[in-house]
């Protein structure tokens, strides 16, 4: 990057600890933002808004566009920026209660956005899953190579816990790459947009049990399952006999429906 660009960006001052890399390229930002298929009623909320890449246009496409912003001071610079902005919650996005923090009981399902921070990106995911009730779509920023271990399938090398919970909660899709010139400070690594269209109603008797299932199932993904959840197994007393499944598998053999049934017939088995 030359110097006089270098001067241009300078005043973002973006913090290491928060892991910031702002979008400096606009034509991007409209592209991303495109994605979303806003409409003036839809109720928007942009997670990390930095210094307002998306949020200058986001604010004009819809009345109800809120933000969660943990900088408190990219929230006054954001008020002082934009008028149309309803609400900044100057919050931690990963702490943020949407029931009682945003006071909306919405007639229509929330759409969010934002190009969050690389090192926070599976715990962002698992709280929008966790919430899959309230959202329709998700437009994410992330890095490329977990958007591939996203929206990877059975049988590849990319497959595997995220994979598979993203596929449960979602339909995700990898849209296009971004260059780490697109961003200041500019990233080591490339980014690509994800789309994930939430699902409503995922057939799991017990999360915490599906959870644990896949967890330990791809704990020693080069292992057949047998040998994965063996110690699993035992402590909730079951036999392998008890299930009709092929247990020499391997983890990344298994879909994520799969998943969902090998869960609930343990869920159903302790039940008893």
């Amino acid at each position: 990057m030359g110097l006089l660009k270098k001067e241009k960006y300078l005043k973002y001052r973006p913090k290491k600890f928060l892991g910031q890399n702002f979008l400096v390229d606009d034509n991007i930002a409209k592209k991303i933002i495109r994605q979303l298929g806003i409409t003036g009623d839809d109720i928007v909320i942009e997670i990390g808004p930095g210094h307002g890449a998306l949020t200058k246009h986001l604010v004009n496409m819809t009345n109800n566009y809120f933000a969660v912003e943990i900088d408190k001071e990219k929230c006054d610079e954001l008020y002082e920026k934009f008028s149309g902005i309803k609400k900044i919650f100057n919050k931690d996005f990963l702490k943020f209660d949407f029931e009682n923090d945003l006071k909306l009981k919405p007639s229509k399902k929330i759409k969010i956005i934002g190009n969050i921070p690389y090192n926070l990106t599976t715990e962002i995911l698992f709280k929008i899953f966790e919430n899959h009730k309230i959202f329709e779509t998700a437009i994410l920023t992330i890095q490329k190579e977990v958007a591939e271990r996203i929206t990877a399938k059975p049988k590849s090398k990319e497959y595997g816990i995220l994979s598979v919970q993203s596929c449960i909660y979602s339909v995700p899709k990898m849209l296009f790459t971004i260059p780490a010139t697109a961003f200041f400070p500019k990233p080591k690594v490339n980014s690509a947009v994800l789309k994930l269209e939430l699902k409503e109603k995922p057939e799991i008797k017990n999360t915490e049990i599906f959870k644990l299932i896949v967890r330990e199932s791809f704990g020693q993904r080069r292992k057949m399952m047998r040998n994965s959840l063996e110690k699993c197994f035992e402590s909730y007393n079951l036999s392998f006999t008890d299930f009709d499944f092929d247990f020499t598998r391997r983890a990344e053999t298994v879909s994520p429906e799969e998943y969902i049934v090998l869960s609930n017939r343990v869920y159903n088995l302790i039940q008893k």
